[in-house]
């Protein structure tokens, strides 16, 4: 059964509180509505059962219940699924895992659960003026990077649901001429890129375009993943095409594109995960923080939908959370900061 907004109704049934509260938390994560959740005495105290559309039962001991299985068999048409595993804690890399399982079986079940921007909204979006786009200037003392020239550091743009409007109300609020590259990850169907050009290149100083084979990321640059194969840096810095396609139920993977991206520059890569479903990014995360890298996302309620930034930042590792023209603005803060630094280190050895 489908509920508000068309979302799949599920049931959950646990004898164990912490899982329940954990499925649901994860099914909400997944665009699911909960119809049911509580233990198995709860569900078979029900004159009818609620019309769910699949069933998720996880038990400590299923001989415990072995009437539970009788009044699902015997009352619902619906799909139910056994013995899952038991959550770990949030936040950590074995939660984000066990809840891509979950992800995958109830796929299984019910069909794609991601949503994605459409062609028509982002066809909308295309024809906005932003009402609050400023037109800001690089500090006077700040040398704007040369045309053409090389980026040594390089910041991850990760967003799904929701991110094309994020990202590009994000570059809207950038001065031009500031020294680095961007890379764009953003779930997306792969015939919808053009029209994401479009969006992103309408209004913004900086304007998107694809990756191509032997191309090096330059200053001022944002450069799309394309969606159908995964895409590396060579140890020379250019970019290169991979025989594979993107691990996972959606390309770009975002996690892979972090890795990918770090591989190559270190502590100088860096992430900002904008609006989307799913946890994409927080597996990646932590890795990057080890680095050295930064790691900001986009506050919830300015989110259209607040899954995947909320996921990197249960992981500990993000260190700045706003909304995108306030992240707009705190890139420019950190890059005068490293500016700043630079040149003093600079003074200090000449």
């Amino acid at each position: 059964m489908t509920g508000h907004r068309g979302r799949m109704h599920v049931g959950i049934v646990s004898d164990v509180v912490l899982q329940r509260h954990r499925l649901q938390a994860a099914a909400a994560k997944f665009g699911l509505e909960v119809c049911f959740s509580g233990d198995p005495h709860r569900l078979q105290d029900q004159p009818v059962l609620p019309d769910a559309g699949l069933w998720l039962v996880t038990l400590e001991d299923e001989a415990d219940h072995p009437a539970l299985f009788d009044c699902l068999l015997e009352n619902t048409d619906a799909p139910v699924l056994f013995g899952l595993d038991q959550a770990p804690a949030p936040g950590s890399a074995e939660y984000v895992r066990w809840e891509r399982r979950l992800l995958g079986k109830l796929e299984q079940q019910l069909g794609e659960l991601a949503q994605l921007d459409s062609q028509a909204s982002l066809e909308q979006l295309a024809e906005q003026t932003p009402e609050n786009a400023v037109s800001s200037e690089l500090p006077h003392w700040l040398t704007p990077a040369a045309p053409d020239s090389v980026a040594e550091e390089i910041w991850v743009l990760c967003a799904s649901l929701g991110g094309p409007a994020a990202v590009k109300a994000f570059l809207d609020h950038l001065p031009p001429g500031l020294p680095v590259g961007f890379i764009y990850a953003q779930h997306i169907e792969g015939h919808f890129a053009e029209v994401l050009t479009r969006v992103l290149g309408r209004h913004a100083h900086y304007t998107l375009q694809h990756a191509e084979e032997n191309y090096r990321v330059k200053n001022g640059d944002v450069v799309l993943m394309p969606v159908e194969h995964e895409w590396a840096f060579e140890s020379t810095g250019v970019l290169t095409e991979l025989d594979t396609p993107w691990p996972g139920p959606y390309g770009p993977c975002i996690d892979k594109v972090l890795l990918n991206t770090a591989d190559r520059y270190g502590a100088q890569c860096h992430a900002i995960l904008f609006s989307g479903m799913g946890n994409d990014g927080a597996i990646a995360a932590p890795l990057l923080k080890a680095y050295g890298s930064q790691i900001w996302v986009q506050e919830s309620t300015s989110c259209a939908n607040s899954s995947m930034p909320d996921s990197v930042a249960a992981t500990g590792c993000a260190s700045f959370c706003g909304t995108p023209e306030q992240l707009a603005g705190e890139l420019v803060k950190t890059i005068e900061k490293s500016c700043l630094l630079k040149g003093r280190q600079k003074r200090d050895t000449a």
